[in-house]
């Protein structure tokens, strides 16, 4: 491990959904962000392969307020053999027919949300290992709004604001301990078979400190 540089971003938006794995049919979204989706915000800003980045800190701003929601999705997915078959052969159709596979599936979501992210980034390899170099490239794409993608808040469809943040974090509107229980923590991309980890999520003051990815505390 070398050098960490640790940035600060604010990200908000009216809508989420950080939903809860053991979930299989209705969406359920955790309390807050989990720090999976925090990552995957700060990688659709600056994404490199000689960096990763680590989330050490979750603010939660706003107060906590849930959301129901009934929607129609699709119940099933094109299956692959159908779509590389319609690749070889232009009269074989590749579609679903949405009248018949229309599913209505419950959503319970977040509403107006803001959160402050504090994350470093570690190198991966030696290949591109210039510590301010990547930092003030990340401070300058969050300060124009620049991201190779919209990111999102748990869900594609919640679309995340953001701002790079100068100075202090702004007060959170909780005060005291909340013990938000076990949380996805992120995907184990070192093993086989990407499993997932999870961690025991506690707010102080509105403040959730995110354990090492390698600490005793994230479990499998």
């Amino acid at each position: 491990m070398l050098d960490n540089y640790g940035i600060k971003l604010e990200v908000w938006g009216d809508y989420a959904c950080f939903t809860r794995p053991e979930m299989k049919t209705e969406r359920v979204t955790y309390d807050v962000i989990s720090p999976s989706a925090a990552r995957g915000i700060l990688d659709a800003i600056y994404w490199k392969p000689s960096i990763f980045w680590v989330i050490d800190a979750l603010h939660v701003l706003k107060p906590i307020k849930f959301d129901n929601v009934r929607r129609n999705e699709l119940s099933k997915r094109l299956p692959v053999g159908s779509i590389r078959k319609g690749m070889r052969n232009d009269s074989v159709p590749v579609e679903i027919i949405i009248e018949e596979e229309r599913q209505p599936r419950a959503t319970l979501l977040l509403r107006d949300v803001a959160y402050v992210i504090e994350a470093h980034f570690e190198f991966t390899s030696r290949e591109d290992d210039i510590p301010a170099k990547h930092r003030s490239i990340f401070e300058r794409r969050a300060r124009k709004g620049q991201c190779y993608h919209r990111p999102y808040l748990g869900c594609r469809e919640f679309a995340a604001n953001f701002r790079w943040l100068e100075g202090g974090i702004p007060k959170s509107s909780y005060v005291g301990n909340k013990d938000l229980g076990w949380m996805l923590f992120d995907i184990d991309f070192e093993s086989p078979d990407l499993d997932a980890m999870f961690y025991r999520a506690t707010m102080h003051n509105g403040i959730i400190d995110v354990p090492p990815r390698h600490a005793g505390e994230v479990k499998m």
